[in-house]
């Protein structure tokens, strides 16, 4: 950040922080929305550029934190409005918090001027990019003009605000703030879920019967995948984990997992295996480090208690163990089964998809439908063989180095970036990561903010 801008935060020009007025936002919303109309989506997603711009002169740190909660609290607040009046099936109020961290990307090219980055970090910035705008194109040329903008942004945005954040930001201030705004979130997105899967309210049965999403279980009580304020369990239960995982090695461990515990059991009632692992992995890289070795042998004993308890004491204890269970199913497992089918029919196509149909995305529940789940499918289906490989190994390239950083510095908080790059690493055949708000914690926790050691803000 500029001198004169750190000057004017010490002097207090921005008494009102960035988180608030993204809360303050999400708040008026929900309480305006049905009066506004349709109206209410629009300034919605204005609000949220307008946030994310006052939220950046306020510094990196300060942008993430309402970044973060408008990705989490938006599919919250899109559902109030949904019921008030009626259904969108464009879910265009979901493009807001995409808006707010397209803001700083302004900053990028006079950020590429000042700052010297090695271009090993770049070159699978710029593969993915390119990639990307590929599949923008193939869905032009289809005509398809919706999925070429929504998967484009949603595929852009998180690797563009990843890059501004790579060149400007402070690693340790950054994992503070990140932390400290989960220390908020977790505790109330986790007894939403728990209220959630007990007796879902009018406004989420509503969204469930009509969104095309056959993995959230059924609007009934006790018979939903718990997804809490966002807008899927993969998404709850993967900023979930994150959220637990920084908690976990935060310097005040013992009162964030306190405050945590509510997200624990909300993560286990999303059912949502791929986190779990997620987490795990995390975890146990870890291990392999001096700096994090106790605290992560620490976690282990306590998750192992915590399983037990929850499996054990709660009304919960049979769903979860159930699913718990799985994991040790290996290729018999239905999901597993079914994502190798995938992989046959693309293979069957008449060219193998070599050269992809771009983002045309497709409602699962219809009939004849293929579900897309994992990059690799992901990439095969929407770039084809060619440059959806040339995507995946940027990906790899990405996350090898944020694990070459890790081995190199052995840092606690080198070492934390470098589990969730390898968290991440776990789930990329298993769900996608860098798309929306997958994307944005893929992109800014588990890799891009590595080469940013304990330098301070850069402007």
């Amino acid at each position: 950040m500029s001198a004169s801008l750190a000057s004017s935060q010490r002097q207090g020009v921005w008494p009102l922080p960035g988180w608030l007025a993204a809360v303050l936002l999400l708040a008026v919303i929900a309480g305006l929305g049905g009066v506004l109309g349709g109206l209410s989506r629009l300034v919605f997603v204005l609000g949220c550029g307008a946030v994310g711009w006052y939220a950046w002169r306020q510094g990196a740190a300060a942008h993430l934190q309402a970044a973060l909660v408008l990705f989490t609290f938006a599919p919250f607040v899109r559902r109030l409005v949904d019921l008030a009046i009626g259904f969108d099936t464009l879910g265009l109020m979901l493009i807001g918090p995409l808006l707010a961290i397209l803001v700083p990307v302004l900053y990028l090219p006079r950020l590429l001027e000042t700052e010297d980055v090695p271009a090993k970090w770049f070159w699978p910035l710029g593969i993915v990019a390119c990639s990307v705008i590929y599949a923008g194109m193939l869905s032009m040329a289809q005509a398809d003009w919706n999925n070429a903008a929504s998967g484009t942004l949603k595929w852009l945005a998180p690797l563009l605000y990843a890059s501004v954040l790579m060149l400007s930001a402070n690693r340790r201030e950054v994992i503070d703030a990140a932390t400290a705004a989960f220390l908020v979130i977790l505790p109330v997105t986790g007894l939403y879920a728990i209220y959630q899967y007990v007796d879902p309210p009018a406004w989420d049965q509503y969204w469930m019967q009509l969104a095309p999403i056959l993995s959230i279980g059924q609007p009934i009580p006790y018979g939903v995948r718990s997804f809490s304020t966002m807008n899927s369990p993969a998404s709850y239960a993967s900023f979930t984990a994150v959220g637990l995982f920084l908690l976990a090695f935060s310097q005040k461990r013992w009162p964030a997992l306190l405050i945590a515990l509510p997200a624990g059991l909300g993560l286990l009632l999303s059912l949502y295996r791929t986190a779990w692992i997620s987490l795990a992995v995390g975890i146990l890289f870890c291990l392999l480090f001096s700096a994090t070795r106790r605290r992560a042998s620490m976690i282990l004993i306590g998750t192992a208690v915590a399983l037990v308890l929850a499996a054990t004491l709660t009304p919960f204890g049979d769903v979860v163990g159930e699913r718990l269970s799985t994991l040790g199913e290996g290729t018999q497992d239905g999901s597993a089964q079914e994502r190798l089918e995938e992989f046959v029919t693309l293979w069957k196509l008449p060219d193998s998809s070599l050269f992809g149909s771009g983002f045309t995305i497709t409602d699962v529940g219809s009939a004849g439908a293929m579900p897309i789940d994992g990059m690799i499918i992901a990439c095969w289906l929407s770039m084809g063989i060619i440059v959806g490989g040339l995507c995946l190994a940027a990906l790899f390239w990405s996350i090898g180095n944020a694990l070459s950083t890790a081995f190199a510095d052995q840092t606690a908080d080198a070492v934390i970036v470098g589990a969730l790059a390898l968290g991440a690493l776990a789930q990329l055949p298993l769900a996608s990561i860098t798309s929306g708000e997958a994307g944005f914690l893929f992109w800014t926790f588990a890799v891009l903010l590595t080469p940013r050691l304990a330098e301070g803000s850069a402007e």
